[in-house]
């Protein structure tokens, strides 16, 4: 290689073969390095990282620090303007809908007049990824009078994705930023001392050496807490899952803030970000998502069984840490704080911040009226007022300060440095482009109810049965080359067994395609629904054949309770051999509950012993969206 030149292949190989030795004699000195010293009673824990007593800070060097933003006050109309009032509907993503609501609730609060008009703000929301696909097409599947005026993804990102999914018109280039939220890695207080992160800051070598090393807790003493489990988000659907995608396309290709779409195509970055992407027990939609089952194992035992650590968004720790949760990421249910709280860790070698930026669309749907209606409700947002609000919801205002109440349960750092922007467009769409190709693959076996209740029409016209068809046909386009997909049905008649059984091995995609879509297109409804003893056979089939290097899971759809003449199996029994297998060989059981008759209550207690989760399609005219959400886990 010429000094200054471009690196070949082969060199780059060598470099990032070295990395990856650096990165297995960092690990062997974390371990070695985290000394128990007995003081009192008390272990006290001396971390050396990297075999320094500290580290570098993040790439970018430090900048003077500008003088802090002197919010305006609001100025709101001395009376509101006429009758009938203009409507400005305002996006959301789910991960910030509470702050834009209370923003919304806010502005409406005082008399507004805009071109001689009275205002209305309504707040909707949706998940990023879904939202950004909507504005690439202009909303075309909503009416024009229900189309949005504002956007605020809780990332840049996504305009860029709206834009180059041909949403240009409409979305402008450039949001102008109402909070912000850094995406950290959180983890357990507990694990995070152990490990020693909590005092020194790790690299995202770091952390993806830990999660790849299947002894990594044992090694520190602890066993008790199996395998580090590494949660991530989707980056189809959500923010952090995009900056978790990006920080390991960062540490493989050895600069987080320099990173260009020609790392993202390099197919030595590639290799190195599969073999990262091994280590994620599997995808969810929201960061809700993860934090939920992680209240729930806690409550359950520990919260080590579930989690090790999540790559989420600051907002989400500090809800964790005062008792909100989210089974769906929309109805948040809030409790007594959890026993052991998560903390925050900022990478030192670079963290994405979301920085919630606004845009007032300018489809053909957005009049000029709206349009300044519009621009007055981002006006109050920078306000005194309207950053107080921003404030007390959890973000970071536009000088980057917490509320300190904010800072404190949630044990949220300031002046930390390593914040980064996400990177330009280019490299967002590359980084989305790729995932399909470097995300882990899953072993998923379809398990259908084919009970005699599946054969009832529903408002669309056909039956369940048929709408499940059409549904699971759909799903199955997320699935890709090396993803190992197959079905089986259950039913029974009268105390027979399960009938049809499996119906298309799982097998390569690729290659079983056609012959799973001809058995699917084949199912019939039949009589009974021996739901528990299906779900305790073709869960312990999948343990056998269980895969590390694949998201081994059942997707289970059923639209009724256990029916059958004979009790081969109870519910209870069903519960404990899941919990059983999940020690060993987890095989995790995503549940669907189908129409209004499903037992919502049993398939909620299948999906908690495996660490899945439990889908709401209790409107079976919203199975193909829900099916289409649940997938996103793989």
């Amino acid at each position: 290689m010429s000094a200054g030149g471009p690196a070949s292949r082969s060199d780059r190989r060598r470099i990032r073969e070295e990395r990856q030795r650096r990165r297995r004699i960092t690990w062997a000195v974390v371990v070695s390095a985290v000394v128990l010293v007995l003081v009192g009673g008390a272990a006290v824990a001396a971390v050396v990282v990297n075999g320094q007593g500290g580290g570098t800070s993040a790439q970018a060097s430090p900048e003077a620090t500008p003088e802090p933003i002197v919010f305006p006050e609001d100025e709101p109309a001395a009376t509101a303007g006429a009758a009938p009032c203009t409507t400005v509907t305002v996006l959301s993503s789910l991960e910030n809908s509470e702050m834009v609501a209370a923003l919304v609730e806010g502005y409406n609060a005082a008399p507004r007049d805009v071109d001689g008009t009275c205002v209305t703000v309504v707040a909707k929301e949706d998940k990023s990824g879904l939202a950004a696909e909507d504005a690439a097409t202009g909303f075309t599947d909503a009416a024009e009078d229900a189309r949005p005026t504002v956007w605020i993804p809780d990332s840049s990102s996504w305009l860029a994705m709206a834009r180059d999914g041909g949403g240009g018109a409409n979305v402008p280039e450039e949001g102008t930023s109402i909070a912000s939220s850094d995406i950290v890695l959180a983890m357990p207080q507990s694990l995070a001392a152990a490990i020693g992160w909590d005092d020194e800051r790790p690299t995202w070598d770091d952390v993806f050496a830990a999660a790849g090393n299947e002894d990594a807790w044992s090694e520190l003493g602890h066993p008790e807490w199996g395998a580090f489990k590494l949660g991530k988000t989707s980056p189809l659907i959500a923010s952090s899952g995009e900056a978790a995608m990006l920080a390991s396309y960062g540490s493989a290709a050895g600069s987080l803030s320099e990173l260009t779409a020609k790392d993202i195509e390099d197919p030595d970055v590639t290799e190195e970000v599969k073999q990262h992407e091994l280590a994620t027990s599997h995808y969810m939609a929201t960061p809700e998502h993860f934090l939920w089952h992680a209240r729930q194992s806690e409550e359950k035992g520990s919260v080590a069984d579930f989690l090790s650590a999540v790559i989420v968004d600051e907002k989400s720790v500090w809800d964790y840490n005062r008792g909100i949760t989210s089974r769906d990421g929309i109805t948040r249910i809030e409790s007594d704080p959890p026993k052991e709280k998560l903390v925050p860790i900022y990478p030192k070698d670079g963290y994405y911040v979301a920085d919630n930026p606004a845009v007032v669309l300018t489809g053909s749907w957005v009049d000029d009226t709206e349009a300044a209606a519009g621009a007055d409700f981002l006006r109050y947002a920078a306000t005194a007022q309207g950053q107080q609000i921003v404030r007390t919801g959890g973000y970071r205002d536009l000088n980057g300060e917490f509320d300190p109440m904010v800072a404190e349960v949630g044990q949220l750092a300031s002046g930390e440095s390593g914040a980064l922007p996400f990177p330009d467009s280019s490299v967002i769409v590359a980084t989305n482009a790729a995932f399909p190709e470097v995300r882990k693959r899953a072993q998923v076996l379809f398990l259908v109810d084919v009970s005699g209740s599946m054969d009832e029409p529903i408002a669309t016209g056909g039956s369940k049965l048929a709408a499940a068809k059409d549904a699971i046909t759909k799903a199955l386009d997320y699935f890709t080359a090396g993803d190992n997909v197959g079905l089986a049905a259950f039913s029974s008649v009268d105390d027979g067994p399960i009938t049809p059984g499996l119906v298309a091995p799982v097998a390569d995609i690729d290659t079983g395609r056609t012959k799973f879509l001809s058995a699917l297109g084949a199912l019939k409804p039949i009589e009974f629904t021996p739901l528990y003893a299906a779900v305790d056979t073709f869960a312990k089939q999948q343990a056998a054949d269980w895969d590390p290097d694949h998201i081994n899971a059942i997707v289970l759809l059923s639209d009724g309770k256990n029916e059958t003449l004979g009790e081969p199996i109870t519910a209870d029994q069903m519960v404990e051999n899941l919990h059983e297998l999940h020690d060993t060989t987890p095989v995790l059981i995503f549940t669907l509950a189908y129409g209004a008759d499903a037992d919502v209550k049993t398939l909620q207690s299948i999906s908690s012993a495996t660490g899945a989760h439990f889908y709401d399609a209790t409107d079976p005219t919203k199975v193909g969206d829900v099916l289409g959400d649940l997938v996103t886990s793989f």
